[in-house]
Protein backbone atom coordinates (compact mmCIF):
# COMPACT_ATOMS: atom_id res chain seq x y z
CA UNK A 1 0.00 0.00 0.00
CA UNK A 2 1.23 3.23 -0.68
CA UNK A 3 0.39 5.95 1.57
CA UNK A 4 0.69 9.75 2.15
CA UNK A 5 1.17 11.27 5.38
CA UNK A 6 0.36 14.74 6.06
CA UNK A 7 2.31 15.83 9.11
CA UNK A 8 1.04 19.43 10.75
CA UNK A 9 4.83 20.37 12.55
CA UNK A 10 2.74 22.64 15.13
CA UNK A 11 0.70 20.23 16.68
CA UNK A 12 -0.17 20.84 19.83
CA UNK A 13 0.33 17.78 21.29
CA UNK A 14 3.34 15.57 19.52
CA UNK A 15 6.98 16.21 19.69
CA UNK A 16 9.46 16.17 16.60
CA UNK A 17 10.45 12.75 18.38
CA UNK A 18 7.23 11.29 18.62
CA UNK A 19 6.36 12.16 15.46
CA UNK A 20 9.68 10.57 14.03
CA UNK A 21 8.22 7.40 15.88
CA UNK A 22 4.97 7.47 14.34
CA UNK A 23 6.23 8.05 10.62
CA UNK A 24 8.82 4.71 11.49
CA UNK A 25 5.90 2.58 12.59
CA UNK A 26 3.63 3.63 9.60
CA UNK A 27 6.31 3.07 7.38
CA UNK A 28 7.26 -0.55 8.34
CA UNK A 29 3.98 -1.37 7.40
CA UNK A 30 3.53 0.84 4.10
CA UNK A 31 5.50 2.82 1.94
CA UNK A 32 4.84 6.28 2.95
CA UNK A 33 6.18 9.18 1.99
CA UNK A 34 5.89 11.97 5.22
CA UNK A 35 5.72 15.58 4.38
CA UNK A 36 5.30 18.54 6.26
CA UNK A 37 2.63 21.70 5.80
CA UNK A 38 4.51 24.20 5.43
CA UNK A 39 1.67 27.09 5.09
CA UNK A 40 -2.39 27.51 5.64
CA UNK A 41 -3.57 25.37 3.22
CA UNK A 42 -1.12 23.08 2.73
CA UNK A 43 -2.81 19.93 4.36
CA UNK A 44 -5.83 20.55 1.69
CA UNK A 45 -3.24 21.12 -1.46
CA UNK A 46 -1.98 17.80 -0.80
CA UNK A 47 -4.81 15.96 -0.14
CA UNK A 48 -5.77 16.71 -3.37
CA UNK A 49 -3.07 15.94 -4.90
CA UNK A 50 -3.36 12.52 -3.06
CA UNK A 51 -7.42 12.26 -4.61
CA UNK A 52 -6.03 12.74 -8.43
CA UNK A 53 -3.04 10.60 -7.58
CA UNK A 54 -3.28 7.14 -9.65
CA UNK A 55 -1.93 5.28 -6.85
CA UNK A 56 -2.13 6.64 -3.40
CA UNK A 57 -4.74 4.28 -1.57
CA UNK A 58 -4.54 6.14 2.18
CA UNK A 59 -3.50 9.56 3.73
CA UNK A 60 -2.51 9.86 7.33
CA UNK A 61 -3.15 13.03 8.88
CA UNK A 62 -1.29 13.76 11.45
CA UNK A 63 -2.58 17.06 13.58
CA UNK A 64 -5.68 18.71 15.11
CA UNK A 65 -9.14 18.71 13.64
CA UNK A 66 -7.83 22.20 11.56
CA UNK A 67 -5.57 19.34 9.84
CA UNK A 68 -7.80 17.06 9.21
CA UNK A 69 -10.47 19.54 7.65
CA UNK A 70 -7.66 20.74 4.86
CA UNK A 71 -6.67 17.16 4.35
CA UNK A 72 -11.06 16.67 3.70
CA UNK A 73 -11.29 19.42 1.61
CA UNK A 74 -8.23 18.26 -0.58
CA UNK A 75 -9.73 14.49 -0.97
CA UNK A 76 -12.98 15.88 -2.07
CA UNK A 77 -12.19 18.78 -3.99
CA UNK A 78 -13.75 17.08 -7.18
CA UNK A 79 -16.68 15.69 -5.06
CA UNK A 80 -17.06 12.90 -2.83
CA UNK A 81 -16.71 9.43 -4.35
CA UNK A 82 -16.11 6.80 -2.09
CA UNK A 83 -15.22 3.94 -3.85
CA UNK A 84 -12.33 6.14 -6.10
CA UNK A 85 -10.81 8.24 -3.42
CA UNK A 86 -8.32 6.83 -1.40
CA UNK A 87 -8.78 5.97 2.16
CA UNK A 88 -8.35 8.34 5.43
CA UNK A 89 -6.80 8.03 8.66
CA UNK A 90 -6.07 10.36 11.15
CA UNK A 91 -3.37 10.28 13.82
CA UNK A 92 -4.67 13.20 16.68
CA UNK A 93 -2.37 15.72 17.55
CA UNK A 94 -4.04 18.81 18.43
CA UNK A 95 -5.32 19.79 21.62
CA UNK A 96 -9.44 18.58 20.79
CA UNK A 97 -9.15 15.86 17.84
CA UNK A 98 -13.20 15.76 18.07
CA UNK A 99 -13.11 14.49 14.57
CA UNK A 100 -10.63 10.88 15.47
CA UNK A 101 -12.38 10.71 18.89
CA UNK A 102 -15.86 10.21 17.59
CA UNK A 103 -14.40 7.60 14.97
CA UNK A 104 -13.29 5.92 17.92
CA UNK A 105 -9.47 6.42 18.25
CA UNK A 106 -7.51 6.90 21.33
CA UNK A 107 -6.66 10.49 21.86
CA UNK A 108 -2.76 9.40 22.14
CA UNK A 109 -1.35 9.33 18.91
CA UNK A 110 1.02 6.53 19.63
CA UNK A 111 -1.83 4.20 21.11
CA UNK A 112 -4.08 6.16 17.62
CA UNK A 113 -1.18 4.79 15.10
CA UNK A 114 -1.45 1.45 16.64
CA UNK A 115 -5.22 1.30 16.09
CA UNK A 116 -4.50 2.18 12.67
CA UNK A 117 -2.18 -0.13 11.94
CA UNK A 118 -4.71 -3.13 13.19
CA UNK A 119 -7.64 -1.73 11.38
CA UNK A 120 -5.42 -1.87 8.10
CA UNK A 121 -4.44 -4.95 8.82
CA UNK A 122 -8.59 -6.15 9.69
CA UNK A 123 -9.03 -4.03 6.92
CA UNK A 124 -11.64 -1.94 9.22
CA UNK A 125 -13.28 0.87 7.01
CA UNK A 126 -16.12 2.75 7.28
CA UNK A 127 -17.94 5.51 5.15
CA UNK A 128 -18.97 8.52 6.79
CA UNK A 129 -21.26 11.15 5.62
CA UNK A 130 -19.61 14.91 6.30
CA UNK A 131 -21.15 18.48 6.01
CA UNK A 132 -20.98 20.87 3.05
CA UNK A 133 -21.46 24.55 3.41
CA UNK A 134 -21.62 27.31 0.71
CA UNK A 135 -22.44 30.88 0.06
CA UNK A 136 -25.84 31.14 -0.51
CA UNK A 137 -27.19 31.53 -4.40
CA UNK A 138 -28.56 35.25 -4.54
CA UNK A 139 -26.98 37.05 -1.65
CA UNK A 140 -23.72 39.09 -1.03
CA UNK A 141 -22.01 35.91 0.22
CA UNK A 142 -23.01 33.68 -2.91
CA UNK A 143 -19.54 33.97 -4.07
CA UNK A 144 -18.03 32.45 -1.06
CA UNK A 145 -16.31 29.08 -1.92
CA UNK A 146 -17.91 26.16 -0.32
CA UNK A 147 -16.40 23.77 1.82
CA UNK A 148 -16.59 20.81 3.63
CA UNK A 149 -16.97 19.85 7.54
CA UNK A 150 -16.41 16.66 9.15
CA UNK A 151 -18.00 17.05 13.40
CA UNK A 152 -19.61 20.63 13.61
CA UNK A 153 -19.99 24.00 12.35
CA UNK A 154 -21.70 27.35 13.73
CA UNK A 155 -22.84 30.67 12.83
CA UNK A 156 -23.29 33.37 15.64
CA UNK A 157 -22.02 32.92 19.04
CA UNK A 158 -19.85 30.07 19.37
CA UNK A 159 -18.48 30.84 15.91
CA UNK A 160 -17.78 34.16 17.86
CA UNK A 161 -15.95 32.52 20.74
CA UNK A 162 -13.43 30.06 18.58
CA UNK A 163 -12.31 33.42 16.35
CA UNK A 164 -11.47 34.95 20.09
CA UNK A 165 -9.54 31.86 20.63
CA UNK A 166 -7.28 31.92 17.31
CA UNK A 167 -6.70 35.73 18.29
CA UNK A 168 -5.75 34.75 21.37
CA UNK A 169 -3.28 31.83 20.13
CA UNK A 170 -1.76 34.50 17.30
CA UNK A 171 -0.77 36.37 20.28
CA UNK A 172 1.37 33.64 21.60
CA UNK A 173 -1.57 31.82 24.26
CA UNK A 174 -1.37 27.96 24.59
CA UNK A 175 -5.20 26.41 23.26
CA UNK A 176 -6.87 25.16 26.19
CA UNK A 177 -9.91 24.84 28.15
CA UNK A 178 -9.55 27.52 30.27
CA UNK A 179 -9.10 30.13 27.22
CA UNK A 180 -11.97 28.51 25.71
CA UNK A 181 -14.08 29.27 29.07
CA UNK A 182 -12.71 32.86 29.39
CA UNK A 183 -13.00 34.11 25.54
CA UNK A 184 -16.79 32.02 26.23
CA UNK A 185 -17.62 34.65 28.74
CA UNK A 186 -15.69 37.96 27.25
CA UNK A 187 -17.91 36.38 24.03
CA UNK A 188 -21.33 36.17 25.94
CA UNK A 189 -20.67 40.34 27.51
CA UNK A 190 -19.83 41.82 24.47
CA UNK A 191 -22.63 40.08 22.65
CA UNK A 192 -24.91 42.68 21.20
CA UNK A 193 -28.16 40.23 19.85
CA UNK A 194 -28.46 37.63 22.57
CA UNK A 195 -31.62 39.01 23.80
CA UNK A 196 -32.68 39.74 19.90
CA UNK A 197 -31.25 36.97 17.87
CA UNK A 198 -30.92 37.59 13.80
CA UNK A 199 -30.52 33.89 12.41
CA UNK A 200 -33.24 32.86 10.52
CA UNK A 201 -33.36 29.09 9.72
CA UNK A 202 -35.03 27.63 6.30
CA UNK A 203 -35.65 24.84 4.71
CA UNK A 204 -37.76 23.40 2.05
CA UNK A 205 -41.79 22.61 2.88
CA UNK A 206 -41.13 23.91 6.78
CA UNK A 207 -42.34 26.99 8.61
CA UNK A 208 -38.56 29.25 9.03
CA UNK A 209 -37.18 29.40 12.52
CA UNK A 210 -36.66 33.18 13.42
CA UNK A 211 -34.66 35.02 15.82
CA UNK A 212 -32.06 32.88 16.72
CA UNK A 213 -28.86 33.79 18.92
CA UNK A 214 -27.22 30.58 18.12
CA UNK A 215 -26.52 28.38 15.72
CA UNK A 216 -24.75 24.89 16.03
CA UNK A 217 -24.72 22.52 13.10
CA UNK A 218 -23.49 18.68 14.12
CA UNK A 219 -22.37 16.08 12.02
CA UNK A 220 -21.70 13.69 14.86
CA UNK A 221 -21.49 13.29 18.41
CA UNK A 222 -20.60 14.49 20.85
CA UNK A 223 -20.18 18.19 19.43
CA UNK A 224 -16.91 18.69 21.47
CA UNK A 225 -14.47 17.84 24.63
CA UNK A 226 -13.82 19.20 27.69
CA UNK A 227 -10.46 17.40 28.59
CA UNK A 228 -11.94 13.52 28.62
CA UNK A 229 -15.76 14.77 28.90
CA UNK A 230 -17.66 14.47 26.63
CA UNK A 231 -19.88 17.29 25.11
CA UNK A 232 -23.13 16.77 23.74
CA UNK A 233 -25.44 19.61 22.21
CA UNK A 234 -26.84 16.92 19.22
CA UNK A 235 -27.09 13.79 20.86
CA UNK A 236 -28.79 12.23 17.70
CA UNK A 237 -26.01 13.81 15.41
CA UNK A 238 -24.22 10.73 13.50
CA UNK A 239 -21.80 10.08 10.90
CA UNK A 240 -24.18 8.06 9.23
CA UNK A 241 -27.45 10.45 9.01
CA UNK A 242 -27.59 14.38 8.19
CA UNK A 243 -27.20 17.41 9.87
CA UNK A 244 -28.34 18.19 13.68
CA UNK A 245 -28.78 21.48 14.46
CA UNK A 246 -29.02 23.32 17.95
CA UNK A 247 -30.56 26.74 18.35
CA UNK A 248 -31.07 29.22 21.13
CA UNK A 249 -33.22 31.85 20.76
CA UNK A 250 -32.14 33.94 23.93
CA UNK A 251 -29.16 34.17 25.44
CA UNK A 252 -29.83 36.14 28.82
CA UNK A 253 -27.20 35.75 32.25
CA UNK A 254 -29.86 32.98 33.72
CA UNK A 255 -30.29 31.28 30.67
CA UNK A 256 -26.14 31.07 30.04
CA UNK A 257 -25.09 29.37 33.21
CA UNK A 258 -28.48 26.63 32.52
CA UNK A 259 -27.28 25.83 29.06
CA UNK A 260 -23.76 25.47 30.25
CA UNK A 261 -24.86 23.23 32.57
CA UNK A 262 -26.78 21.22 30.54
CA UNK A 263 -24.23 20.82 28.70
CA UNK A 264 -21.49 19.68 30.84
CA UNK A 265 -23.32 17.06 31.95
CA UNK A 266 -25.27 16.30 28.41
CA UNK A 267 -25.20 12.61 27.01
CA UNK A 268 -25.92 10.77 24.54
CA UNK A 269 -29.89 10.19 25.62
CA UNK A 270 -30.23 13.76 26.16
CA UNK A 271 -28.87 16.98 25.74
CA UNK A 272 -29.85 21.35 25.98
CA UNK A 273 -33.87 21.53 26.35
CA UNK A 274 -35.87 24.40 27.66
CA UNK A 275 -38.62 26.88 26.26
CA UNK A 276 -35.39 28.83 24.01
CA UNK A 277 -33.91 25.82 22.57
CA UNK A 278 -34.32 24.24 19.18
CA UNK A 279 -33.10 20.88 17.92
CA UNK A 280 -33.42 19.43 14.56
CA UNK A 281 -32.68 16.23 13.19
CA UNK A 282 -30.92 14.79 10.49
CA UNK A 283 -31.31 17.00 7.72
CA UNK A 284 -30.23 16.93 4.05
CA UNK A 285 -30.32 20.69 3.30
CA UNK A 286 -31.44 24.09 5.14
CA UNK A 287 -30.05 27.83 5.22
CA UNK A 288 -29.07 30.15 7.98
CA UNK A 289 -30.22 33.79 7.23
CA UNK A 290 -28.84 36.70 9.35
CA UNK A 291 -29.68 40.29 10.08
CA UNK A 292 -26.33 41.42 10.43
CA UNK A 293 -22.97 39.70 9.69
CA UNK A 294 -21.91 37.22 12.05
CA UNK A 295 -18.77 34.75 12.68
CA UNK A 296 -19.11 31.55 10.51
CA UNK A 297 -16.49 28.58 12.66
CA UNK A 298 -16.19 24.86 10.34
CA UNK A 299 -14.26 21.80 12.54
CA UNK A 300 -13.10 25.15 15.11
CA UNK A 301 -11.63 27.22 12.24
CA UNK A 302 -12.57 31.15 12.07
CA UNK A 303 -13.70 31.79 8.63
CA UNK A 304 -14.82 35.28 8.78
CA UNK A 305 -18.52 37.22 8.81
CA UNK A 306 -21.24 35.75 6.60
CA UNK A 307 -24.53 36.75 6.61
CA UNK A 308 -26.14 33.67 4.46
CA UNK A 309 -25.10 30.11 4.58
CA UNK A 310 -26.53 26.77 3.33
CA UNK A 311 -25.74 23.51 4.49
CA UNK A 312 -26.20 20.09 2.97
CA UNK A 313 -25.64 16.89 4.53
CA UNK A 314 -23.77 14.47 2.45
CA UNK A 315 -24.11 10.56 3.24
CA UNK A 316 -21.30 8.50 2.24
CA UNK A 317 -18.81 11.09 1.57
CA UNK A 318 -15.44 9.41 2.49
CA UNK A 319 -14.19 6.03 3.54
CA UNK A 320 -12.24 6.15 7.13
CA UNK A 321 -9.87 4.01 8.85
CA UNK A 322 -11.47 2.84 12.14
Amino acid sequence: MRALLVVNPAATTTSARTRDVLIHALASEMKLEAVTTEYRGHGRDLGRLAAESEDIELVVALGGDGTVNEVVNGLLHHGPDPDRLPLLAVVPGGSTNVFARALGLPNDAVEATGAILDALREKRERTVGLGLAAGTPGTADEAVPSRWFTFNAGLGFDAGVVGRVEQQRERGKRSTHALYLRQMVRQFLDEPNRRHGTITLERDGEEPVTDLVLSIICNTAPWTFLGNRPVYASPKASFDTGLDVLGLSRVSTVSVARYATQLLTSSPEQGPRGKHVVSLHDLSDFTLHSKVPLPLQMDGDHLGLRTSVTFTGVRRALRVIV
